[in-house]
């Protein structure tokens, strides 16, 4: 921050050495623009009280900071506040109307590569709500880092072997017997019928695998023709040798092997395209794609090379990694199966994501039920791969409950994404069609775009606006609304800026020595804070700093739009400003939300 700069420049003149000043935004807005503690740091090295060091500080910033302050003041017991000049935030509103695509962007990450992986949604199972939220909190990271300054590598690992793909395999193979169906048949079936199929046939395979244990058998050797299965497409489509033989010399059934990589491979193309249809219509995107059929391969042989020198030993007829000594657990990372398990993969994973992208930190958005596992899987990383399980980072996020009661792909008995997308658009189009929410009218052909836009811009505010970690309980009622903290409401909010700006004259000049009243310098105080938030979220990973900061932005501008005329205010001078100081709301929103994968209509 340029204001942050220039202090620690006159600071240094005083102490006669670098020191680092944090400046932060007061709750209490009687205690300025922004205030530091710099003075505490000092007393040992300048040997004084904080509360004298913070008053000469601040004499030696008020002289030279010129017409930027219109006062700095040091409080007991050693606080330095700051108010900024009218004068000044003026002119910074002016810089946010002008510079409308620098607004929001800082470059303290200077370059730095970021990996931030998220999502990881398993083929043959639905797009639950989890891998929304997952979806939604990962992709608003990105976009919070790269205004940071950062190099961002959006990535998507996704299980595409293992049990669960062979419950579901059984599971569409005793269903095709039952409703006398194939593969062929379902193809027929549009693609979300094709995937809820799948819903069905992992539920009815899971149910299996507890309650009978035969069905648990053949799920067993089925997981190991499907590994088998992965290996030959991947060797058809890169031309790659397998690197690990997962039979170990068994005899394989060459007609059943086909059977299940027939099955295997139309199954997983149409989970994919699935997936990126849920991608597309939340608008976003991946850089790189990681199944965990090659992820478990390069795991695999890792594991392997590190029983030798004691990383991973053997224990049962599996290779485990014991966690005891460092206050975790044991977790196996081969079965007895000879099977890679998923703590392998991901530790495969984290040098194939540095072979595409050589990254500077790379983090791992999940739910929090697998906190403990990572726990494990980084300690066991920082033992093979030193240097990336120093870069690595998980960030885990609570659950998401609905009033429908908790989720199980076990059972059938889950809420999928898809499903909370089309409610939330439902639910925006009757709201829309309310004529007392028209801010202006909405041409018919464009009301479903708009509906589109606002259900999703709901549930991503709804997900964001809490802080990562705590569990979130979704309502629609308090969620698709136009009013209270909600993001239809932000949307209507930046909606209206532009209805007023459509009716205010243009080519308006900022008038000179302008003073605003109370509701106007509330507005440009709290647009001067807009780098600090997005440094701040940027630096503490988390978006809902972003949601209050809007939040708090909209309201204020309602309070000022109810106050104040804008285009039609009586004097000159009045209408300049107020068209101004709507132009920068109307960018620091839509910046705002932006930043939150959230889309600003045009109408609403």
């Amino acid at each position: 921050m340029e204001i942050q700069q220039k202090v620690e420049q006159i600071i240094k003149k005083l102490v006669g050495q670098d020191v680092t000043v944090l400046l932060t935004i007061p709750e209490d807005v009687t205690h300025g623009d922004y205030t530091t503690n710099v003075a505490f740091g000092l007393s040992k090295i300048l040997k004084n009280n904080p509360f004298n060091i913070a008053q000469d500080i601040a004499t030696q910033l008020q002289k030279e900071m010129g017409e930027e302050f219109s006062k700095i003041e040091a409080v007991k017991p050693g606080f330095i506040n700051f108010w900024f000049s009218n004068t000044f935030l003026t002119q910074q509103a002016k810089k946010v109307v002008e510079n409308k695509e620098s607004v929001g962007k800082i470059n303290v990450l200077n370059g730095k590569k970021i990996v931030v992986e998220f999502t990881d949604p398993n083929p043959f199972k639905e797009f639950h709500i989890g891998h929304l939220y997952t979806n939604t909190v990962g992709e608003s990271l990105a976009r919070i880092l790269q205004a940071n300054g950062a190099l961002v590598w959006r990535a998507d690992y996704f299980g595409d072997v293992g049990m669960h793909v062979a419950k579901a395999l059984w599971g569409l193979e005793t269903m095709f017997k039952e409703d006398g169906i194939s593969m062929k048949t379902l193809a027929e079936r549009d693609l979300k019928q094709r995937i809820e199929y799948f819903g069905k046939a992992y539920a009815k395979g899971a149910t299996a695998y507890e309650e009978d244990k035969t069905a648990a058998e053949e799920m067993k050797k089925l997981n190991k023709l499907i590994y088998i299965a992965a290996q030959r497409m991947w060797q058809k489509e890169k031309n790659l040798t397998p690197q690990i033989d997962y039979v170990k010399g068994e005899q394989i059934d060459e007609t059943r092997l086909q059977q299940v990589y027939d099955l295997y491979t139309q199954g997983r193309k149409w989970s994919l395209a699935y997936f990126d249809s849920i991608y597309a219509r939340v608008g976003m995107h991946f850089n790189g794609y990681y199944p965990e059929s090659i992820a478990g391969e390069k795991g695999y042989k890792l594991v392997k090379e590190h029983i030798s020198d004691g990383v991973f030993e053997l224990h049962d007829g599996a290779v485990v990694f014991r966690g005891e000594g460092q206050g975790l657990h044991t977790r196996v990372f081969i079965n007895s199966l000879d099977l890679p398990t998923y703590e392998a993969k991901e530790l495969g994973l984290a040098p194939w994501k540095y072979e595409d992208f050589q990254y500077d930190k790379s983090i791992i958005v999940t739910g929090n039920e697998i906190r403990e596992y990572f726990k494990v899987l980084i300690a066991a990383m920082l033992k093979v791969a030193p240097e990336l399980g120093q870069k690595t980072q998980h960030l885990p996020h609570g659950m998401v409950r609905l009033p429908e009661g908790k989720m199980s792909s076990r059972t059938g008995k889950i809420i999928t994404g898809e499903w909370l997308l089309d409610e939330a658009h439902k639910r925006a189009s009757e709201k829309i069609a309310e004529a007392k929410h028209n801010q202006t009218q909405i041409p018919t052909a464009e009301q479903d775009a708009v509906a589109e836009l606002v259900g999703v811009g709901a549930i991503k505010y709804a997900f964001l606006k809490s802080t990562i970690g705590k569990d979130i309980e979704f309502n629609f009622d308090e969620s698709v609304s136009f009013e209270g903290n909600a993001g239809p409401y932000l949307q209507y909010s930046y909606v209206r800026t532009q209805s007023i700006l459509e009716k205010a004259p243009k080519g308006l000049s900022l008038p000179q020595n302008y003073q605003p009243n109370a509701e106007e310098e509330l507005l440009l105080r709290r647009l001067i804070q807009f780098e600090s938030i997005v440094q701040d979220a940027g630096k503490h990973l988390s978006p809902s700093l972003i949601a209050g900061y809007i939040y708090a932005l909209a309201k204020e501008f309602s309070v000022f739009y109810q106050n104040n005329r804008i285009a039609d205010a009586k004097e000159a001078d009045q209408v300049s400003f107020r068209v101004l100081l709507t132009q920068a709301v109307g960018n620091v929103l839509e910046k705002g939300l932006s930043l939150l994968g959230i889309e600003a209509p045009k109408h609403m």
